[in-house]
C-alpha cells in the first residue's frame, strides 16, 4: 500500500510543480518516448536475466506490493513456538516433535501460528534445523556454521531481485538520452518548419531524459531499496531463529534460549522482556 501511495506522491509532486508554473501537460504525453525508454529496460532486463531471475524478480514484486512488513506480534509469535518446541524436548525428548517437525501442517503446535506456516522458506528452515539437530546430535559451533551457510545462501538469492532492478534503473538514464537523441534526429528533419514547430519538437525530445531520470529516480531505484529491505529483514528473521537453535543446542533452558533469540531482534520491533516473559509464563500453564 505504501509503495502505491508513494508512486502517487512522486507523480502529484512532479505534474503539479510543472503545472504550478502554467506548464503545458500535453508536452509531457510523450507515448513514443515511453515506449522507447520502457521497452528497451524491458529487453535489457530480458536479456540480462535468465528465466528462473525472472520469476525471482516477479515474484519478489508482487510480494511487496502486497505484504507487510515484520512488527513485534511477529517476533513474538516466532519466539513463542520455539519456545514451545524446546520446552517440548526438554520435558519429552527430542523425538516428541519428530511428527510436528514432520508434518507441521497437522501439528498442533504449528497449526497455532499461521504466520509461519505460510511461510515456507521459514517453516523449512525450522524444520530441517530440528531435523538435524534429532538425527545427527549436532553441537551448537556446527549447528552455528551450517545455519550461518544457510542464511547466507539464501539471502544472497534473496538480494539477486533487488541487484536486478537497481541495474534496470541504473539504465534508465542513459535510455532516456537515446530517447532524447532520436527526437533531435526527428527535430533536424523538420530544420525548415516555424520556431514554433521547431519548439515543440526541441520539448518532446527532452521529454525522454526527463522520463528516464524519472523513472530511474523515483520509481525503479526506490523498488529496488524495497526489495533489499525486505531482503534484510529477512535475513534477520532467519538470524533470529539461529541464535535460538544455537542457544537451545548449546545447553541454554527454553527461556533462556529465546531470550537470546530476542536479543538478536531489531530494538523498534522487538518484544520487551516483561511481554517475552509473559507469553512464556502463558504457555507453561
Amino acid at each position: 500500500m505504501f509503495i502505491i501511495i508513494g508512486f502517487g506522491i512522486v507523480l502529484a509532486s512532479v505534474i503539479g510543480g510543472y503545472l504550478m508554473e502554467k506548464g503545458n501537460l500535453y508536452v509531457l504525453l510523450q507515448p513514443a518516448e515511453l515506449l522507447i525508454i520502457g521497452g528497451a529496460a524491458t529487453g535489457a532486463l530480458l536479456i540480462s536475466s535468465p528465466p528462473r531471475i525472472l520469476g525471482l524478480v516477479m515474484r519478489n514484486i508482487v510480494s511487496i506490493l502486497s505484504s507487510k512488513s515484520r512488527n513485534k506480534n511477529n517476533y513474538l509469535e516466532l519466539l513463542s513456538l520455539l519456545y514451545k518446541l524446546f520446552a517440548k524436548i526438554r520435558k519429552d525428548g527430542l523425538i516428541a516433535i519428530e511428527a510436528d517437525i514432520e508434518n507441521p501442517s497437522q501439528s498442533p503446535v504449528f497449526s497455532q501460528y499461521r504466520s509461519i506456516l505460510s511461510h515456507h522458506s521459514v517453516l523449512n528452515f525450522i524444520c530441517d534445523n530440528f531435523k538435524v539437530i534429532i538425527s545427527a546430535n549436532i553441537p551448537s559451533h556446527e549447528l552455528d556454521s551450517l545455519t550461518d551457510l544457510e542464511i547466507e545462501t539464501t539471502h544472497r538469492e534473496a538480494m539477486i531481485p533487488a541487484n536486478s532492478m537497481s541495474r534496470m534503473a541504473d539504465g534508465l538514464p542513459g535510455l532516456g538520452i537515446v530517447a532524447a537523441v532520436l527526437g533531435v534526429v526527428l527535430t533536424m528533419g523538420k530544420i525548415d518548419q516555424t520556431p514554433a514547430v521547431l519548439g515543440h519538437s526541441v520539448g518532446a525530445a527532452l521529454v525522454g531524459t526527463f522520463l528516464g531520470v524519472l523513472l530511474c529516480y523515483g520509481f525503479v531505484g526506490p523498488l529496488a531499496a524495497n526489495l533489499e529491505h525486505k531482503a534484510n529483514e529477512d535475513a534477520t528473521y532467519f538470524q533470529v531463529i539461529k541464535v535460538g537453535l544455537v542457544s537451545f543446542v548449546g545447553g541454554a533452558a527454553p527461556q533462556m534460549a529465546v531470550e537470546f533469540a530476542r536479543r538478536a531482534i531489531p530494538e523498534t520491533q522487538k518484544p520487551t522482556f516483561d511481554e517475552l516473559e509473559q507469553t512464556v509464563r502463558g504457555q507453561a500453564r
